[in-house]
């Protein structure tokens, strides 16, 4: 709720976009005294992203909204690419259940409602106080904290103080611009055409059901199928076109006009961009941070820019809090940029090399990537999962002992939380599971495989930092008590996380609480080892 305006929080949040409202509920939810401002009064009423992941939505469910977004999200179909003559050259799609956390990896949604639900939810906690029509206009670090001035749409000015400044304020950032941060380029700079229909019964007939890449020399074209009747185009403007002209009505449905004609829906957007790679060169200056928009853009070919600001701000925020309560060293705020800006160009990157694929202008150099695509299919195209093109975290707060699973999203399988046995071998009806995260929380977690010896000191350790024991019954009954006085002891029904431990060769690992693999272990020293290091890289 919105409470009394007061003159210091712990933390003041500029942008109350979908970032700075995750930010906003995330800090609420621990119970930090927090501000959010922004200029805007309302939720910008069409829809600019439009595809969330996984990793994203067990954020959403973390936060309780889950439910309340869902009507709003739907399937992301397989995508298809189609070369100069028309062939199929790659398929892009998602792997098939049981999902590793424990949604679908990659869907569409309708970003005004989601927006204004995350910005409800983030309103509601007691703690969190909400300025809309409000902008900031200048600030100052100290040693203690940062001098905040803001206006309203009034005129009327305000002077507030923070521990902690997070700039989630866009592509234009007031706080990024004011910090004199420039961007690094990425060499992306390509003009598009952004148009966005809700598209009636006839013309949902003549549509593709697949999202559809048009590698076409001539117009290269994005077409991806949102949540209900909503459908998107992203169409490449070619040199000498005016993207003003372009965006008008009659020649938005003239390039439309290969699908649809104007009596096949209503237009909802049409907007002309420049496709940019870019990100900042610093993420932090002391007390104030940038994240979302503010610090990078990147093509939208996968649909990744939402996701990006999220993981941003929930990499962020959990490192802050800690700090905050002393549990960690201001040190641990490094690992930010370091985590967030490596992991940006290294998906940036990856986005540019797609966007390569899709924007080839050249009709010879089209069909010898075609040619090539096929050759390296095997002449038979396989499919590629989408979510599989989202790195790990390559750097920041990681067991110094390289393992393929350091950095890796931790799994979240369905387990059962009653100890009711269905009868089927290795599984229960879902209505007697619950996800993971619901049943051990989201904290620090030291997750064993069944029967596999804690020692005493890792026990202590995990104490130190916080840690919940979880252990993952191998014998599939439920109800026999943990091994470890204290611990969670869970038995899974998909068999996702027993397949995890065999694939890496482990049978421990430490989870951050943003999900991530900190590292893993085969055995109880290596594991007291391990969190023997955490507890130096938190504690000093």
């Amino acid at each position: 709720m919105t409470m009394a305006t007061s003159n210091h929080y712990e933390v003041i949040v500029v942008g109350f976009g979908p970032s700075g409202a995750v930010a906003t509920a995330l800090l609420g939810q621990l119970g930090r005294k927090v501000l959010c401002v922004d200029r805007a009064r309302e939720v910008y009423d069409k829809p600019r992203a439009i595809a969330v992941d996984h990793e994203i939505m067990r954020v959403f469910q973390g936060l309780g909204v889950v439910d309340r977004i869902a009507e709003h999200i739907a399937v992301f179909p397989p995508s298809e690419y189609y070369g100069v003559d028309g062939q199929l050259i790659k398929r892009i799609d998602t792997v098939p259940k049981p999902w590793p956390l424990g949604y679908m990896p990659t869907m569409v949604f309708t970003q005004p409602p989601v927006e204004a639900a995350l910005r409800e939810h983030a309103s509601a906690y007691e703690s969190v106080e909400v300025a809309l029509g409000t902008e900031l206009v200048s600030f100052e670090q100290t040693a203690h904290g940062v001098s905040v001035q803001l206006k309203d749409d009034t005129g009327a000015t305000r002077a507030v103080t923070c521990d902690y400044l997070i700039g989630c304020d866009g592509a234009s950032s007031t706080v990024r611009t004011q910090l004199g941060i420039a961007y690094e380029d990425l060499v992306f700079d390509e003009p598009w055409l952004v148009v966005d229909v809700r598209v009636n019964e006839s013309g949902l007939a003549k549509l593709p059901k697949v999202a559809v890449q048009y590698c076409e020399p001539s117009r290269p074209c994005t077409y991806v199928v949102g949540p209900g009747a909503h459908r998107r185009w992203e169409i490449m403007l070619m040199p000498g076109e005016d993207p003003r002209e372009m965006q008008t009505e009659a020649q938005v449905w003239k390039l439309l006009s290969r699908w649809l004609s104007p009596e096949d829906g209503q237009l909802w957007r049409a907007a002309s961009y420049r496709f940019h790679a870019l990100v900042a060169q610093e993420w932090r200056r002391g007390r104030i941070f940038i994240a979302g928009d503010a610090a990078h853009q990147q093509p939208p070919f996968i649909g990744q820019g939402m996701c990006q600001g999220i993981r941003d701000v929930v990499n962020l925020v959990w490192k802050l809090d800690a700090v905050m309560n002393g549990t960690a060293q201001p040190a641990l705020l490094d690992s930010y940029a370091a985590e967030r800006g490596l992991h940006v160009r290294q998906l940036t990157t990856r986005i540019k090399e797609l966007g390569k694929v899709i924007c080839e202008r050249d009709v010879a150099a089209a069909r010898e990537r075609d040619a090539r695509l096929l050759r390296e299919a095997g002449g038979q195209i396989r499919t590629i999962a989408r979510q599989d093109i989202v790195p790990k975290l390559e750097a920041g707060l990681l067991a110094s002992a390289a393992h393929a699973a350091n950095g890796t999203l931790f799994p979240q399988p369905r387990v059962r939380v009653d100890g009711t046995d269905s009868g089927t071998e290795g599984g229960t009806d879902s209505s007697e599971a619950a996800l993971l995260d619901t049943v051990v929380g989201g904290h620090w977690r030291i997750v064993t495989l069944g029967g596999q010896p804690v020692s005493h000191a890792a026990r202590d350790a995990a104490q130190r930092i916080g840690a919940q024991l979880v252990e993952l019954a191998s014998d599939g009954d439920a109800n026999r008590a943990a091994t470890w006085p204290g611990a969670h002891r869970i038995v899974e029904v998909d068999g996702v996380l027993a397949a995890w431990f065999r694939r890496n060769e482990c049978s421990a690992a430490i989870v951050r609480p943003d999900h991530y693999v900190y590292g893993v272990a085969s055995d109880a020293a290596t594991l007291a080892a391990s969190l023997e290091q955490l507890e130096a890289a938190l504690h000093g």
